[in-house]
């Protein structure tokens, strides 16, 4: 684990702290690679989290969400004592079976997803993968699907945010 000391700031609404460039060059020599969203986890203030460093308006920042700051007990401008180091482990996201079963069976959904960016595409089936009922999961696929295939809906879904055209190049 490399340790660092930083103070938590925001960027706009988000938390983050900036990890200083020798914690960036450990993490880059145990990640084999500088590029990309790196995932990352460690302690905050002593608590366990997972989280991913991303490189956001030029420098590397580590999100820091309002559950790790509950539970680490600090907050934006606290100084955060954070060990971290590089998680191997895969961070895939289940496709929810009805989600993958509509997608088989409409094509040009699934070539618009297969489209979307891999953090969309997480997105959307972290969303749909949370939903209690089996109501909702149905209700949303269905919504989900709609958009996908470019027809009209009422309210657009929220996993869904309008971006510039996807057929541009």
């Amino acid at each position: 684990m490399i340790k660092f000391s930083a103070e938590i700031f925001k960027i706009v609404i988000n938390p983050v702290v900036d990890p200083p460039e020798d914690v960036m060059a450990g993490l880059f020599e145990q990640a084999g690679r500088s590029k990309g969203a790196i995932p990352v986890r460690g302690h905050l203030n002593g608590t366990a989290f997972i989280q991913t460093l991303v490189k956001y308006n030029g420098a590397w920042r580590l999100y820091i969400n309002g559950p790790m700051l509950k539970a680490a007990g600090i907050g934006v401008g606290d100084m955060a004592n954070i060990e971290i180091e590089f998680d191997p482990d895969p961070r895939e996201v289940p496709m929810p079976g009805r989600f993958g079963e509509a997608l088989k069976n409409d094509p040009t959904a699934r070539t618009e997803f297969e489209k979307l960016s891999p953090s969309r595409q997480k997105e959307i089936l972290r969303y749909l993968g949370h939903l209690k009922s089996e109501d909702s999961l149905k209700r949303n696929v269905e919504k989900i699907l709609s958009q996908l295939a470019g027809k009209p809906v009422a309210k657009p879904h929220i996993a869904i945010r309008p971006t510039r055209n996807r057929n541009q190049t």
